[in-house]
């Protein structure tokens, strides 16, 4: 078995990913679930589902890891290979699991379909090994441990890997003691300040403790800052205390401890002031409210949403002026605030957010070019607009629209 300093890699198998059809959020998932226990991901190869690809990548990877994780091929079809393929390297023979197999036939009763004969397949496993319950699918994971080390097989789509890795998967290591129970960090989330911003801000204080390690994450208009100490579990009074004086410094622009996201921290603001909130979405296109409506309990405080695409739309559903929109054109300050006051009257809403603008590629004007936005924020306290130009592309220009919508309202509500 092998002990707490251990290799873990990642072996993520499909055509589909190297096509580039399929994004590989396996990585950043399993990269992000170790990572929260204390572990470093060694590294991962994404290859085809061809057997003399498996056959090379995993020699390789089963010579350097101690824990080695794959991701896809152990479906029913022809070209699902991983099994066997990695059997054979092992020198293990598959095995016909009854039990597996019965555990197939109850997941297409419960889904109302018939199993066809090729699933049988799904019901063998190299022999050392013992199957993961999936029960969001018909293909088992595999645990099989050899030679001291430890192999975990799962399956491709992430509605089936995920709640297995994080159930079955990462108690089994934490048994075993191969990850931390808890974090071995503290997270610190800002918003509002780049990355080199963050680091030039905090870095007098960082300077002042001996050996605390310092990372930095940029993403989605956020920067992530984790801080911990080799000893952290011994030292986590001491860290708390460095991440509060980190929020004194940041302000605002401090979003949060942990991973909560933009949307949850906003929806637990509303909550605990009683608000609701109500959105007037044009060229987002409903992307805001598809944020809030992936937290659950959204329903508690989020009134609903208006995409009005079209001038006819803005002023038929908000009640938006007519002569507003001839006047100022559909995108302009005007605009956006007759969207957020309609949006909040309609939807009975405390809140509400709108947006207008062009992302491109053609509209705009010399006075309102492409990549000019308006966010428009009603609240209790009136209604404010704010104009932004954004020189990137139209679909990073509707993402960074939702991310600064909802920093704009978190803004208020942390005021309030």
């Amino acid at each position: 078995m092998p002990d707490k300093a251990t290799t873990y890699m990642l072996i993520t198998l499909g055509e589909e990913l190297l096509l580039g059809l399929t994004r590989n959020g396996h990585l950043t998932y399993i990269g992000d679930q170790l990572r929260q226990r204390g572990i470093t991901l060694h590294s991962n190869y994404t290859i085809s589902d061809e057997n003399h690809d498996i056959d090379d990548q995993f020699a390789f990877c089963w010579g350097r890891a101690d824990v080695l994780i794959t991701t896809g091929g152990l479906g029913p079809t022809v070209d699902d290979r991983t099994k066997e393929a990695i059997a054979d390297a092992l020198g293990e023979s598959l095995i016909f699991d009854e039990s597996i197999l019965e555990s197939i036939k109850e997941r297409f009763r419960q889904i109302g379909r018939p199993m066809s004969d090729n699933n049988r397949k799904q019901a063998y496993r190299p022999e050392s090994a013992v199957a993961i319950e999936n029960p969001n699918g018909t293909a088992p994971g595999l645990w099989l441990e050899k030679d001291g080390k430890i192999l975990i097989m799962l399956p491709g789509p992430p509605n089936e890997l995920q709640p297995m890795f994080e159930n079955q998967v990462i108690p089994r290591l934490e048994r075993l003691g191969l990850i931390d129970q808890g974090e071995s960090y503290l997270q610190i989330r800002s918003i509002g300040i780049g990355e080199s911003a963050l680091e030039t801000e905090l870095r007098p204080l960082f300077d002042q403790y001996e050996n605390l390690a310092v990372a930095y994450c940029a993403h989605q208009g956020q920067v992530d800052c984790r801080i911990s100490f080799q000893d952290s579990s011994e030292r986590e009074e001491e860290l708390h205390k460095i991440g509060e004086e980190c929020r004194r410094m940041l302000g605002a622009d401090f979003l949060g401890y942990g991973h909560d996201s933009l949307p949850e921290i906003v929806l637990n603001l509303l909550k605990g002031q009683n608000g609701s909130l109500a959105l007037a979405e044009s060229f987002t296109g409903g992307q805001i409210a598809n944020a809030i409506t992936d937290i659950p309990g959204a329903s508690s405080v989020f009134s609903g949403s208006i995409v009005c695409y079209s001038d006819e739309a803005k002023m038929n559903l908000l009640g938006v002026p007519r002569e507003t929109v001839q006047k100022y054109t559909a995108v302009s300050q005007s605009v956006a605030e007759a969207m957020a006051v309609g949006a909040a009257k309609s939807l009975n809403a405390t809140y509400a957010i709108s947006a207008t603008g062009y992302a491109g590629p053609d509209r705009g004007s010399k006075d309102t070019p492409v990549g000019t936005v308006f966010l428009g924020l009603h609240s209790p306290d009136g209604t404010e607009v704010h104009r932004y130009e954004w020189k990137i592309g139209r679909l990073a220009i509707k993402r960074r629209a939702l991310h600064t919508a909802l920093d704009l309202l978190r803004r208020k509500l942390v005021g309030s």
